[in-house]
């Protein structure tokens, strides 16, 4: 019979086992044998990284957007490939609110933080002259999110 006190060992050691450890506990019903402290931190840390990766694939997709619009000087050589990371981060920013719709909710919330990112990204990455790009979005979340929109 596995105890908790296993269960607990078992998630230090070898965290996969824990995993398929934990799934055959629920299955059968013995929530007596859950390590509940680290199926909570988990379970947590999931929700953190659907977070997470929302927010990465909005920076890059507004740091592609706005390489489109103000990037005059490079955007010839290298307009195709932008269009192309701002087509497959929209798809992928669907497929994640479409696991997980109540991240629909934070949008609004995380796009300002998310525009400042990728401004300050882009300048820095290519040294780019800070007035480049402006201090507030010049694209609406709507906009970001548009599969037709392209700058």
């Amino acid at each position: 019979m596995l105890t908790t006190d296993t269960n607990k060992t078992l998630y230090e050691q070898d965290f996969y086992l824990w995993i398929q450890t934990t799934v055959q506990v629920l299955k059968e019903g013995k929530l007596e044998q859950l390590d509940i402290d680290n199926l909570i931190e988990e379970i947590d840390s999931m929700g953190r990284s659907e977070k997470k990766e929302l927010k990465t694939r909005l920076i890059v997709l507004i740091e592609h957007l706005l390489k489109l619009q103000y990037w005059t000087e490079k955007k010839d050589d290298n307009a195709r490939g932008w269009r192309n990371t701002v087509v497959e981060q929209r798809r992928q920013i669907t497929y994640t609110l479409a696991d997980s719709p109540s991240l629909k909710s934070i949008l609004n919330d995380i796009f300002p933080d998310c525009y400042q990112d990728a401004r300050n990204d882009t300048l820095r990455k290519y040294q780019l002259p800070s007035e480049l790009f402006p201090e507030e979005s010049p694209f609406s979340l709507v906009q970001v999110l548009n599969l037709d929109f392209i700058p």
